[in-house]
């Protein structure tokens, strides 16, 4: 089913998008003082591997859900409803520093609260695109929402480390609540359109079945598995990174709060300079050959990260800069094969199974990633993971159906993903 998307509807995206901008804003100077108050309350990667293994865990679990509620729920109630809880939470964390209850283990659980919302968040905000945005615009606005979001996470960190260097951790935590409320202006002031459904398909149906059937839509696209388990296996080969950079800057090269914010900013700023390219980019073709030579790119430059020499920041933002100037346009080339090969009223649920499965594995990586830091050391489990991931994807390439995704297949992913539908409800009847 094609969506009613026109110029009035990608107006008003342009307004919800701008709107969530501020909200994001907020979000990332939170995580990243909390992740910052962790690694230096307790020197320690065990606990920034819990930390992220908590964070990732709700992910798994709770996104099948959410993309189910997207396709049948608003999605405009959606976002507001988890905008509000997770401004509420923030508030909720507030009144603990506020009180001296800093315990970490109540903090740890905030954290994770705070990402079971998120999880709700973007298979819904990733669904509210196709139906608002013309297919002709969709790469570049993916390409757009990676620049608005890299200019964002840029800004983020270097203004954490500063209000960390004027404020108590305590009054940072309530920017998170004044970033919501300008954000809700737009929300409530746009409107986001639902998936109307044939009277067949808009019978009451279990999360069981509804969630089936975006598995029959990713089983019945060749290549379509492929592709997601692709980006399941980039998560957990780089989750040691993500992991443990706080700990790499802070404990192995006796860094500062700003040299980690000028390091994640120095990969945002890579981001901005890729969602640049993306977004003037009208259409990319071979988007799968981008994927396979842009993962072993962004890799390859983290090198540059390990084998830096003590102290050597400046290094360090070279290497993860030229290693996600790549990454949005992997990343948006990776979302427009979803969102055009989908069919529109299942868009939610297959954006929820490619978050679910390509994420899986990440809390088991970052489970592992501390306890295998101090057993072979951070340099040699970077090291390891780098290879790794410059190899992978030429395995990929020979030995999995990816390459079937070179060719756009939405009408025949369409025909035969309602014929399969057709047969499932048979068989469940």
């Amino acid at each position: 089913m094609e969506e009613l998307t026109t110029k009035k509807t990608f107006r008003h995206y342009l307004y919800f998008m701008f709107g969530q901008q501020f909200s994001l804003l907020g979000s990332g100077i939170i995580s990243f003082v909390i992740i910052w108050w962790i690694t230096i309350e307790t020197q320690s990667p065990i606990y920034l591997s819990i930390a992220t293994f908590l964070v990732f865990l709700p992910q798994i679990f709770v996104t099948p859900i959410a993309g189910v509620l997207a396709d049948r729920l608003s999605r405009k109630s959606i976002i507001f409803i988890v905008d509000s809880l997770q401004a509420i939470l923030t508030f909720g964390m507030f009144l603990l520093f506020f009180t001296g209850l800093t315990d970490i283990w109540i903090v740890l659980v905030i954290h994770t609260l705070r990402s079971v919302l998120h999880a709700f968040h973007v298979p819904t905000f990733r669904a509210i695109i196709p139906s608002m945005v013309p297919k002709d615009k969709l790469s570049r606005i993916n390409g757009a929402n990676f620049l608005f979001s890299g200019l964002i996470f840029m800004i983020g960190p270097i203004l954490a480390a500063l209000l960390l260097e004027l404020f108590p951790i305590t009054y940072i935590l309530l920017i998170d609540v004044i970033t919501f409320i300008i954000a809700l202006i737009p929300l409530l002031l746009v409107k986001i359109p639902n998936i109307e459904k044939s009277s067949k398909l808009s019978e009451k149906k279990s999360f069981r079945k509804e969630f089936k059937e975006g598995l029959i839509v990713v089983k019945a696209t060749p290549g379509l598995l492929s592709l997601i388990i692709f980006a399941m296996i980039f998560n957990f080969i780089f989750r040691p990174f993500s992991v443990l950079w706080p700990y790499f800057i802070n404990v192995i090269h006796d860094g500062t709060a700003f040299n980690l914010a000028f390091l994640f900013s120095s990969v945002q700023a890579g981001n901005v300079i890729g969602a640049l390219i993306t977004s003037f980019k009208k259409d990319w073709k071979n988007k799968i050959k981008i994927n396979i030579v842009g993962t072993m790119f962004f890799f390859t430059a983290h090198l540059l990260i390990i084998f830096a020499p003590y102290q050597n920041f400046f290094l360090m933002m070279i290497g993860s800069f030229i290693g996600w100037i790549i990454f949005p346009i992997t990343v948006s080339t990776y979302l427009t094969i979803l969102q055009t090969a989908v069919p529109s009223d299942k868009i939610g649920r297959v954006m929820s199974i490619d978050h679910m499965i390509s994420m899986a594995i990440a809390p088991i990586g970052a489970l592992m990633a501390g306890p295998m830091a101090n057993l072979i050391g951070i340099n040699t489990l970077f090291i390891i993971c780098a290879f790794m991931g410059i190899i992978y994807p030429v395995l990929v390439w020979f030995f999995t159906k990816i390459r079937y995704l070179e060719l756009p297949r939405e009408k025949e992913v369409e025909v035969v993903s309602k014929q399969e539908v057709i047969e499932l409800k048979v068989q469940d009847d």
